[in-house]
């Protein structure tokens, strides 16, 4: 399930965005007026869907104001077809376009492509197997919980997760994360491993895998 903010000025569309979106599974929230755009929690979305033609602040000036704190996908919804108002809005770091009136199909695979084929390197948030991590913050949540990592937990925890799949010893996992002057040594990460899995598995996640007589993965 993935995150995602459809701002339109016209009602009905966004109840058509929601309800659509909705069947596969995504958390919509819906905006009618700019201005109303919670600036300090974008960062909670994998998806970004912004009308051009909205009164006051437009989806040109909304995307050039927060395509520098978000890392998700921005997709316009417009009725314009000029040429020229597409290469501004790429020009803005828009990723793609939805020319109304649109297909409720069309919407919807849309939104899953871009989805499923986010790759960008993130610099503001990033989400894996139910964890997103605020980069800048520096901290982990769990939906809206947070999930008490200390500062080393932390580091680990988004070592893994970025390489999820990849399994990495120990003296690895140290030296990417403490560096080769760290004051400890990577007996240090069998425990900050076991502490991570406990404050993982009260949200009912199993993240971190042993490879017996390797190191670690996260799943």
């Amino acid at each position: 399930m993935s995150k995602i903010l459809a701002v339109d000025d016209e009602p009905e569309i966004l109840k058509i965005i929601k309800q659509a979106l909705q069947k596969d599974g995504h958390e919509v929230t819906v905006i009618s007026d700019s201005a109303q755009i919670p600036l300090d929690a974008l960062g909670w979305y994998d998806l970004i869907l912004l009308d051009v033609m909205m009164p006051g602040t437009d989806g040109f000036e909304v995307c050039s104001k927060i395509r520098d704190i978000v890392d998700c996908p921005i997709l316009f919804l417009t009725a314009k077809s000029m040429e020229e108002d597409v290469t501004f809005g790429f020009s803005l770091g828009a990723d793609d376009y939805i020319r109304k009136p649109f297909s409720i199909q069309e919407l919807r695979a849309r939104v899953n492509a871009h989805i499923r084929r986010e790759t960008r390197e993130h610099t503001q948030s990033l989400v894996v197997d139910g964890v997103r991590f605020f980069l800048q913050k520096e901290e982990a949540y769990v939906e809206h919980t947070r999930i008490p990592f200390t500062k080393s937990e932390y580091q680990i925890s988004l070592f893994l997760a970025r390489h999820h799949g990849q399994v990495y010893s120990k003296e690895q996992i140290y030296e990417h994360v403490f560096g080769y002057e760290g004051e400890s040594d990577e007996s240090a990460i069998t425990e900050h491993i076991k502490n991570i899995r406990k404050k993982l598995a009260t949200f009912g996640l199993n993240s971190i895998e042993t490879v017996w007589g390797v190191g670690y993965k996260w799943k």
